[in-house]
């Protein structure tokens, strides 16, 4: 886990409830609007493949993609509008709404599954939590939170958290069936401070259930606050 260490000149957030961390956790991963760039590198049975995509948000509820590279691949959008997703692939020139069992499936062959693209960040609204006994992870300070969801309409019904006391992320996540098998591991490492928020410009997931099986995004570009065509959040947009 590639976590920097901690300077001796930065304090931890003093201590909160688990609640209150929940709430600084949506506050930093929820913005009003957002543009990025990044790179998606999958990694299944040995074989690699990298994407390229832009994507943009606004608020919890809105986001839009678009895959820029490999070139078979180029043109293929998505579009989330709350709990709704579509998807266009220019090879068929169809627009298909994503819903029933396909939302399970990883996302052009990812670790991550539509269901993830339409989990809401609103952790305090799915959630109850339990802070545990803190721990350091990579030579840092984290709070331990036990997470079950309050409704069994949430992807994942339980979650442990290990969220960063000084960026407030949740820097290791283990996603749990409601059997109690671990099925996945969700690494956000290498933030950046923008204003008073700290946004992981690496995520890392590996399915549990796959040996072997990760998918690696990388953001180059990431920009906040921006102004966004109000076109690109509809499904006019998939087919432009």
């Amino acid at each position: 886990l590639a976590l920097l260490a901690l300077p001796p000149v930065w304090a931890a957030t003093p201590s909160l409830t688990a609640d209150q961390i929940l709430a600084r956790i949506d506050q930093n991963l929820t913005f009003e609007s957002r543009s990025s760039r990044m790179t998606m590198t999958v990694t299944k049975n040995g074989r690699v493949k990298t994407y390229e995509i832009v994507s943009y948000g606004r608020g919890a509820e809105e986001g839009a993609s678009e895959y820029l590279s490999p070139a078979r691949d180029a043109g293929t959008k998505m579009l989330k509008k709350g709990d709704e997703l579509w998807m266009y692939m220019p090879s068929v020139e169809k627009v298909q709404k994503i819903s029933g069992h396909m939302l399970r499936q990883g996302m052009m062959g990812s670790d991550l599954s539509y269901e993830d693209m339409l989990e809401s960040d609103d952790w305090r609204s799915n959630y109850n939590a339990v802070a545990l006994p803190d721990e350091s992870l990579g030579g840092r300070p984290c709070w331990v939170l036990d997470l079950t969801a309050k409704s069994e309409d949430v992807s994942y019904p339980r979650r442990k958290v290990w969220v960063d006391q000084v960026w407030l992320l949740p820097v290791r996540q283990e996603l749990y069936a409601l059997s109690g098998m671990l099925l996945k591991v969700w690494i956000m490492s290498d933030p950046k401070q923008y204003g008073e928020r700290w946004y992981p410009m690496k995520m890392t997931v590996e399915d549990k259930l796959q040996q072997g099986s990760k998918t690696e995004i990388v953001f180059t570009e990431m920009l906040f606050s921006v102004p966004l065509e109000e076109e690109i959040f509809t499904t006019r947009w998939l087919e432009r």
